[in-house]
């Protein structure tokens, strides 16, 4: 009954629609700030790397740019890295990986239009700054209502619906590699989490500054690593992405539909560019200017699809460890490790294991554990802000505000256990609902404030010729 239900909302929500809706919108803010996310490349990193200043009030109130990007990136850089690029490939093909590209270039405009508002309508509060989509979309478009019914969409798609993702993911790993069962390495995961959300952005922007650049760097070294030792395969590799994505392949003309939204899901799914999750975060940095956050959050895009997805896409088919699956009925159209069936993350496993024998399991294993584990504390994050932002003008409602935020702790914590046990197909179908239902009303909202957003962008450049 419950599968049901969520492969009906799922496909409610995800209708071509709001795939027209990303790619559009991708499109336009790309076109409004004259591809920022090539013009500014360079600036992109300078502002990455720029230390924690005062934000236009005079506060210093937030933390650094750099932590607020390590945040953002911990959120992005997860499941969708290793098993969602496997799930694309499986279900739509080695063209589904274009369609990843695409949404990640066009998706570096949109991080930076979200981020750059972010920063612009964000507010006080005792543990730091705060905001999101929830604030801009409330003082920027005159809409308090819409900004409470984001907020509670982000509480649901992100705590609720996102968390057993990454959880099913990580112990889905462990059980292929070391054989534990998933109940235990859901609660163990739990138990590890309580211990550093408790600390609030304080503990979880430390937590993340340190292991995000460790964990992608390491992971990044053992994907160089296997890709080099099917190098001669790379170019056929590419060959096959770019004619699989315009179904010009035979197989690929027959699930074109699906290579286009499997690309297009996963690749949100991984980014978050528009989802709203990356401008929660921005808005609790401390900078002189919002465009400043806006830049540095475009190229955590970057950073998450057209490096760590490509990582994983180019490994998996180089080394020739994956399927193509009937995305409806999950029947084998093609197959290359007919033994991997759907097991998804195995993909990542074998090609690692083709290169590095015995290795395989374990390494992945061990990189969805920290990729899960700061995934999850972003997770809680963007839930906690949005419950703040609930409470914002409540007065004296302090303690009513705490109660809530416990009860969202012992909730994500039970969703990241329910994850653990569950079937893979259906946590995907979950957290695609999760997505999509903070993906609409923000990406609307963004097309409307589009042009403070470009404002933002001209005063920040011509204030750098001054």
């Amino acid at each position: 009954m419950i599968d049901k239900i969520v492969s009906t909302l799922n496909n409610i929500i995800w209708s071509p629609a709001l795939v027209v809706l990303l790619v559009g919108a991708g499109l336009y803010f790309s076109f409004r700030t004259r591809f920022v996310q090539v013009r500014r490349f360079g600036l992109m990193l300078r502002s990455l790397f720029a230390p924690k200043e005062k934000s236009e009030d005079g506060s210093k109130h937030g933390i650094s740019s750099f932590e607020a990007f390590c945040v953002a990136l911990s959120g992005r850089v997860g499941t969708g890295n290793i098993v969602g690029v496997a799930t694309a490939i499986a279900l739509g093909g080695p063209g589904a990986v274009f369609w990843m590209w695409l949404i990640a270039f066009f998706g570096a405009s949109t991080a930076f239009v979200e981020s750059t508002l972010a920063q612009k309508y964000k507010f006080h509060h005792p543990t730091g700054f705060r905001g999101g989509p929830a604030s801009y979309i409330e003082k920027g478009l005159k809409l308090p209502w819409l900004g409470v019914v984001f907020s509670i969409c982000c509480i649901i798609g992100y705590g609720l619906f996102l968390a057993p993702v990454q959880s099913n993911g990580m112990t889905g790993a462990i059980g292929n590699s070391f054989g534990i069962n998933p109940l235990y390495s859901g609660l163990a995961l739990a138990f590890v989490l309580a211990l550093v959300i408790i600390g609030g952005i304080k503990s979880i922007s430390r937590v993340a500054s340190i292991v995000t650049p460790f964990m992608a760097l390491g992971y990044l070294v053992i994907t160089v690593i296997v890709i080099a030792h099917h190098i001669d395969s790379v170019p056929h590799v590419l060959k096959m992405i770019v004619t699989g994505a315009f179904g010009i392949q035979p197989v690929a003309g027959g699930i074109l539909g699906s290579t286009i939204m499997m690309g297009v899901k996963r690749g949100i799914f991984s980014n978050e560019a528009g989802e709203g999750g990356g401008a929660i975060v921005s808005a609790s940095a401390a900078v002189s200017h919002p465009a400043k956050q806006g830049l540095a959050q475009a190229f955590s895009v970057y950073v998450d699809t057209l490096l760590i997805c490509t990582a994983t896409a180019l490994m998996i088919l180089c080394s020739g460890n994956y399927n193509i699956l009937d995305a409806k009925t999950g029947e084998m159209l093609v197959s290359y490790n007919a033994a991997l069936g759907n097991n998804y993350v195995g993909y990542t496993q074998a090609a690692v294991d083709s290169v590095l024998s015995g290795f395989g399991s374990t390494f992945v294993s061990i990189a969805m554990i920290f990729f899960v584990f700061t995934t999850i504390m972003a997770d809680y994050f963007y839930g906690e802000s949005s419950i703040m932002h609930i409470f914002e003008h409540k007065k004296g409602n302090a303690k009513a505000e705490k109660v809530a935020i416990w009860v969202f702790r012992l909730a994500l914590l039970g969703m990241v256990v329910f994850g653990a046990t569950r079937e893979a197909n259906v946590i995907w179908q979950l957290g695609d609902v999760g997505v999509g239902l903070t993906a609409w009303i923000n990406v609307i909202a963004l097309l409307l404030l589009c042009p403070e957003a470009v404002r933002l962008l001209k005063d920040y450049e011509n204030s750098l010729k001054e």
